[in-house]
């Protein structure tokens, strides 16, 4: 066993919370039209509540994702939370300032109601008889448990790609509640290329005899092959060419040359099939389902009737980010927030960082995306207290 040295400027040893909520008969109320209940969601705090309650950020994952953003579960954990170089003391998310909340969403399997729980009224998993949920209804779950927590207003919404699509929707649905938002590396709506990377992953799942329809996990199968290629394929568009370029060229793998066969030949194969193996382990295949037909049901322009409308009346303000290298959500969806923003004359700042990384770069070190952050942050946070009486 490695015990790991926590730093002293980390979120430290924390826990998962559980927050259930939506008993029936007050059952959730989703976009399709079915109602969901009961709901849990799972949540982890870092730092304290200021008295005036007003110094909270909520942090938004991305699909594959989790409630685990910094920290360590267990001082032998191998690696702390997905976003921990963000959040800790001194550090952009400083919690010597703010109190930081991340939640899994609902549809997910980290935690949080999904297909994999159980349904009440069956006694099995849920399977493909869980509701269709969008962005809007994992927003509404996440305002109940800010409800429970009793805290009227968000300094900071954010989040990268999907969370990008949260702290968007947050800032539209709830715009009393949110002081500021962060959307990094994300759109006000898929196109269609996006919707068709989707799909490919999905037909790769549906394609796996073991998905057995959805109900896989009652008939204690796995359908890991189609959802190791799903994830194969996503991880692709989650990088750039120059950092495949740079990671792996045409290089081989424990070889001089080439096995004529269908084994592996490239780096960049094993990376891949690595991926999708650890994926499996981690990940649940109709949860993959349902978060990429949410993220692709994500269309501001439509629920509103226009960007414009969408956009109309929001308090908050935003700093927007994209990377160079991004191809997956390019800079040009970024570009076309910002100038929805503007056209309202709403308070945003627009920066675009040199990465080569791809999408991926939110999840990197990254000193200046962590300076411009903690420096809007401070601002906010500096407005928020001088308006308060």
């Amino acid at each position: 066993m490695v015990t790991t040295t926590l730093p002293a400027d980390s979120a430290g040893l924390v826990k998962r919370e559980y927050f259930s909520f939506a008993a029936p008969p007050d059952e959730l109320s989703l976009d399709c039209g079915r109602k969901l209940g009961p709901v849990t969601l799972a949540y982890e705090i870092y730092g304290e509540l200021n008295p005036a309650r007003d110094n909270a950020i909520l942090i938004l994952h991305a699909l594959s994702g989790d409630a685990h953003a910094a920290g360590w579960h267990h001082p032998e954990d191998h690696r702390p939370g997905w976003w921990d170089f963000m959040i800790g003391h001194g550090r952009p998310f400083d919690l010597d300032k703010y109190c930081v909340i991340c939640t899994n969403v609902i549809g997910g399997c980290q935690g949080s109601t999904g297909p994999s729980s159980i349904d009440p009224e069956t006694g099995n998993p849920y399977a493909l008889n869980f509701p269709m949920v969008t962005i809007a209804d994992m927003v509404r779950a996440q305002m109940r448990l800010i409800d429970h927590l009793g805290i009227n207003r968000l300094l900071c919404v954010t989040g990268g790609s999907m969370g990008g699509m949260q702290a968007l929707q947050w800032s539209i649905a709830a715009p009393e509640r949110v002081a500021s938002a962060i959307p990094i590396a994300t759109t006000c709506h898929q196109n269609a290329m996006q919707i068709g990377w989707d799909e490919v992953g999905r037909q790769a799942i549906y394609a796996d005899a073991d998905w057995c329809s959805g109900d896989y996990q009652r008939l204690g199968k796995k359908p890991a092959r189609g959802l190791a290629a799903a994830r194969m394929l996503a991880h692709i568009t989650y990088l750039s060419e120059e950092s495949m370029r740079r990671k792996f060229g045409r290089t081989l793998r424990e070889k001089e040359n080439y096995g004529y066969d269908f084994g592996i030949d490239f780096e960049v194969e094993s990376y891949l099939r690595h991926q999708g193996e650890i994926f499996v382990d981690r990940f649940d295949a109709n949860s993959y389902l349902y978060i990429t037909k949410a993220i692709d049901y994500f269309d501001l322009a439509r629920d509103y009737g226009s960007l414009e409308e969408a956009f109309k009346k929001v308090q908050a303000r935003y700093l927007i980010l994209s990377f160079t290298s991004d191809w997956l959500y390019p800079t040009s969806q970024s570009l076309e927030l910002l100038h929805i923003l503007q056209a309202n004359k709403k308070a945003v700042t627009f920066r675009e960082l040199n990465t080569w990384y791809g999408h991926d770069s939110f999840l990197l070190p990254n000193p200046e995306m962590m300076r411009i952050i903690a420096d809007f942050l401070a601002e906010v946070h500096a407005a928020g207290a001088r308006e308060r009486p």
